[in-house]
Formats: structure tokens, C-alpha cells, sequence
């Protein structure tokens, strides 16, 4: 059945539907990374989002339920070159194409995802439409692209209710911005107990448990758009908890501390991004899905200082907060598939919370 990517520039691409025969509009983005797409798909930062795959062949070691990211897919839409329809690898357990169809995610293969990204690339990131219906009217289509907004995507992925993960070691709070299951469980590892919250949940309420640490997790959407959360954030600043915090939450964190954000061009999406410890001139290659930066020209140095700068364009990917116990990182050292560079960040953590560093 053929498909169609309809842009808001006017751009048409025209392929085969995989998936979900349903239209759906969402922001376009690309991603690219040469495996993962499983995590990808269920990696909750990409909820309001369609993303395209720059490598060329998707799907061919299939679907294994245990790499999800969390316990469904996210992206409102997949795009691809090719499509593998005859996956092979012992742990396969089904196909890119019925995972679609089952989670009802509409997708396009066949396009020229070169000339997409490149599109993306030059022109910033745009909202589109994949449909499969052959008579779209481009004077109805525009107008709904243009009018396009992501909403509340942090509401509509965090737990609804609170969870915990027994552990015999220090105590973390963790509060759910739309997170990857991979950060409890990089906390758990270490023997952490981890208590997972709703991204609502009122500060009081999270420092009742009394927690050795508090995470803030990755998550979707605007930053500017979670006011009612910055506003939680302000009182567990104060509370002088030490604190970590990955992507999201490393800009929510800015943004409750007197920082600004603003959104990339395109962003950083993949599994091949180097950034920069400013303090060592180590560089560790690292995974990213955002398309939101601090504003570090807005930071005042008595708050915070940048700890980590992104090689390839030179904006912020970390903060080291100098009044309080905190640091925050825009990149994901819990990578999973991915780059495990960073993972030593998570024992920081440990040891800025008392802990001994963990072995495992």
C-alpha cells in the first residue's frame, strides 16, 4: 500500500505503509543510530514525534520484548529506507512491521531518508503527516501541520502511581519525567532501593521518604512547557538532597535554578555523539535523544558552571552546580544499546550520596 510524509514546507515523500494504516501528525525528527531501534521506539523522549532512521536497513535482528525501554512504544510515527521483513537472531521474537501493526503506529519505507535528513538538517525540525490516504488535499493538510503542537507529552508518559524497586543500599528517589526503564535500573545495579514517582508528585511528598538522592529522568517535550513541575523543583533545590539528573531533567533543573533553554535546530539524536569533560578534557562518546539545550550565555556562575560541552557544536551537555550537591547531564550515561562511556556517572552519584563505588 503506498504512503505518503506530508511536510508543512509543502514536501512530499512518497513510499510504502508499514504499520499502522492510520494518519498521524506529529514533529519529524531523525535519529542516527546504527542499532537500538527497539529502544528508540520505546524510549518515552520521543513521544509527539516521528522519527526517521538515517541507516539504511531497519529491523534486521527483529524485536526482542526484553531491550524495551519501557512497557510500550512512544513514537507517533517510524520512517525508514528499507524495512527488513525476514528477521534473524536467536532472540527475535517478532517483527518491526507486527509491532507496529500491534501498537497501532503508522510508518513509511521506501523514501529517500538521505534527502529527509539532509531537509531536516538545512531547513530546522518541521512537523509532517504520514498518511496512506492517496486524496489528501494540500489546502486542508498545511494548516493542520502548522498548527501541530506536542502538548503535555511528560503527563501522558510518567507512571501514574508510585513504584518501588527493593534494594539494600542507599535510597533514591526518582522522579518519572517519562523515563527509560534503564536509569532505575543502572541505579538498582549499584543496590540502590529506588522509589519511582509521577512527574506531579509535590516535593513535600518525595522528601517524606527521606531519600539519600533524588534522580531527575529523561523525558519528552518543551522544558518551558513543565511549570507546575520547575515549581517542585525550586523546593527539592532547596533542600540541599544531592541530586542527579539525565537529559529533561538536567533542563528542568537549569530552569528551576534561574538558567534558560531553548530549542536546537535539529537537535542530537543517536548513539555516536562526543562531549567534553571540561574539567579532565577527557571525551566520552555518548547517546542523545533532545531537541532543547541550557542556554549557558544565561547561567550565573554562582549557581552553576558548564561540566560537560558537546564536541561537534559546542553547546552545553552538563552542569555542575557549585552551592549544592548536584549534577545534571543532557546526554544518557544508562545508554542501553549504546556507548557505556559515561556509565561511571552513576557511581559519582553513589559517592555524592555517601555510597561506596559499586562493583558490578
Amino acid at each position: 500500500m503506498k504512503a505518503f510524509l506530508i511536510l508543512e514546507n509543502g514536501r512530499i515523500f512518497e513510499g510504502t505503509n508499514i504499520g499502522s494504516t492510520r494518519e498521524a501528525i506529529s514533529e519529524i525528527v531523525f535519529n542516527t543510530s546504527m542499532t537500538g531501534y527497539l529502544e528508540v521506539l520505546t524510549d518515552p523522549s520521543y513521544a509527539g514525534q516521528a522519527v526517521v532512521m538515517t541507516y539504511p536497513l531497519i529491523g534486521n535482528y527483529g524485536i526482542c520484548f526484553d531491550d524495551m525501554e519501557s512497557r510500550i512504544p512512544w513514537v507517533d510515527g517510524y520512517i525508514v529506507r528499507e524495512l527488513s521483513r525476514m528477521p534473524s537472531n536467536f532472540r527475535c521474537e517478532s517483527s518491526i512491521q507486527a509491532f507496529l501493526e500491534k501498537h497501532d503506529i503508522p510508518g513509511i519505507a521506501g523514501i529517500d531518508t538521505r534527502a529527509l535528513t539532509k531537509l531536516l538538517r538545512e531547513s530546522g525540525t518541521m512537523n509532517g503527516m504520514i498518511t496512506t490516504n492517496e486524496h489528501y488535499n494540500m489546502e486542508e493538510v498545511i494548516p493542520k501541520l502548522k498548527a501541530y503542537r506536542v502538548g503535555d507529552v511528560v503527563g501522558r508518559t510518567t507512571i501514574k502511581e508510585k513504584k518501588v524497586l527493593e534494594g539494600k543500599g542507599l535510597h533514591v528517589a526518582l522522579l518519572d519525567l517519562g523515563a527509560k526503564d534503564n536509569i532505575a535500573r543502572s541505579l538498582h545495579e549499584r543496590g540502590c532501593q529506588v522509589t519511582v514517582y509521577p512527574a506531579g508528585t509535590p516535593a513535600e511528598e518525595v522528601l517524606a521518604g527521606a531519600p539519600d538522592g533524588i534522580m531527575l529522568s529523561n523525558g519528552p517535550g518543551d522544558p518551558k512547557s513543565c511549570t507546575g513541575i520547575i515549581e517542585e523543583l525550586k523546593k527539592l533545590y532547596r533542600s540541599n538532597v544531592p541530586m542527579f539528573a539525565i537529559c529533561l531533567g538536567h533542563q528542568l533543573m537549569a530552569l528551576a535554578a534561574g538558567a534558560d533553554t531553548h530549542k536546537l535546530k535539529y537537535g542530537h539524536r543517536g548513539g555516536n555523539h562526543p562531549v567534553k569533560d571540561l574539567e579532565t578534557g577527557r571525551v566520552y562518546i555518548s547517546s542523545q535523544n533532545h531537541g532543547y539545550v541550557v542556554d549557558t550565555d544565561k547561567l550565573d556562575a554562582s549557581i552553576a558552571v558548564p561540566a560537560f560541552i558537546n564536541v561537534n557544536d559546542g553547546t552545553n551537555e552538563g552542569l555542575k552546580y557549585t552551592d549544592k550537591p548536584i549534577f545534571t547531564v543532557q546526554f544518557h550515561p544508562e545508554a542501553c544499546p549504546g556507548p557505556q562511556d559515561s556509565a561511571y556517572l552513576f557511581d559519582k552519584f553513589i559517592a555524592m550520596m555517601g555510597g561506596e563505588r559499586a562493583c558490578h
